[in-house]
């Protein structure tokens, strides 16, 4: 089994060209869709206004649209007037003025943003003036935004529990699993390859029993598909800024079961059709039919009809997806996958009995 592994491994550093183009593309994918949660537009500012500066740009850059930076007046109107900035801001002491060379759409949510900071601004000064001791209404401020008084709590009345959502994790995860079927299943499916040029006779005929043999495959099949998740995982965090909310260890984790299924999976695939012309033409369909249903392209959350959401019980891609979001945007543990984990497990073990059943009745 060790031969057939080590076979594996330097055919396929043979040949990395489709496993390269394939991880390429679900990165290109996953940035592009989620792209304006990862980079923030950037906005020149400079102040007319005296007071500390670095206070202001502190406070602006709390959001997660805009990332403003500190320039000289010349500077700041030169980006734009070259096109390398959408817009330049001029902070004065009660008023604000964006330059910009051309309409669009960041322009009305930049005015609103900076607007809302005015609004706050002028309001917390206004009251400070009409305090008796200005100096302490000031503390009082500063306290309240430390250790807020009321904490609000949204909810909507006809939905019981609102999803939480993050569009750079659905991207992210929803490639990497969509991508990481066609990876898997291309490499089970030299089992047929080798059925069809006779090596796997030879294989037969070599000390190395059939179990080792399927155990060879099927094994550097996970592994091929684990370190795709895990490379592009690892170029997401250092390299996008994504720090899966401290989960990173939990995630690598919880896509364990879902590769298992998908490799049981293909398994099955391949033991329902001839040829690899009919594997090449059947493997597009189910992966692009389960991203869809499984909730990789948009949230399963945001489905209405109840069919749909029914037949998605039944795609290994909903439960990788409630895993790991789970463990990410909801903090769950190990112990609340659980019911999952089972699901995948379960649909891991009766697709791949069923798969060799299958490669072992039919001759090729």
């Amino acid at each position: 089994m060790i031969g057939m592994l080590w076979g594996k491994i330097l055919l396929t550093l043979r040949n990395p060209g489709a496993l390269i183009a394939s991880t390429i593309i679900c990165m290109a994918f996953a940035y592009l869709t989620g792209q304006s949660a990862f980079v923030k537009i950037e906005i020149p500012m400079y102040s007319s206004a005296d007071g500390s500066n670095e206070e202001i740009i502190e406070e602006l850059n709390k959001g997660d649209t805009f990332s403003f930076v500190l320039q000289t007046e010349d500077e700041a109107k030169k980006k734009v007037a070259e096109g390398n900035a959408e817009a330049a801001l001029e902070l004065g002491q009660d008023s604000y003025v964006i330059y910009h060379a051309g309409a669009s759409q960041n322009l009305q949510l930049l005015n609103q943003y900076i607007g809302r900071y005015y609004m706050k601004s002028v309001q917390e000064q206004q009251i400070v003036q009409l305090a008796d001791d200005p100096v302490a209404a000031e503390k009082v401020f500063q306290e309240a935004e430390k250790e807020p008084a009321f904490q609000l709590v949204l909810s909507s009345f006809n939905q019981k529990d609102a999803a939480e959502y993050s569009q750079p994790l659905q991207s992210l995860f929803g490639f990497t699993l969509f991508f990481s079927i066609y990876t898997v299943a291309f490499t089970v499916a030299e089992i047929l390859r080798d059925k069809q040029s006779g090596l796997w006779d030879r294989f037969i005929l070599s000390p190395t029993s059939k179990a080792e043999m399927y155990l060879a495959n099927l094994l550097w099949s996970f592994l091929v598909g684990y370190i795709q998740i895990i490379f592009v995982f690892l170029v997401f965090k250092f390299g996008a800024g994504i720090d899966f909310n401290g989960r990173f260890g939990t995630v690598l984790i919880a896509v364990i079961p879902y590769l298992f299924s998908i490799v049981a999976l293909s398994i099955f695939l391949t033991g329902l059709v001839k040829t690899m012309s009919q594997f090449n033409s059947i493997i597009p369909l189910i992966s692009v039919s389960f991203a869809m249903l499984g909730g990789a392209y948009w949230p399963i959350e945001i489905v209405s009809s109840e069919l749909l959401v029914g037949v998605s019980r039944f795609i290994p891609i909903t439960y990788g997806m409630e895993m790991m979001k789970g463990a990410v945007v909801s903090g769950n543990s190990i112990l609340d996958m659980l019911y999952p984990v089972a699901i995948l497990l379960l649909m891991g073990v009766i697709l791949m009995g069923l798969g060799i059943r299958l490669i072992e009745k039919r001759h090729v």
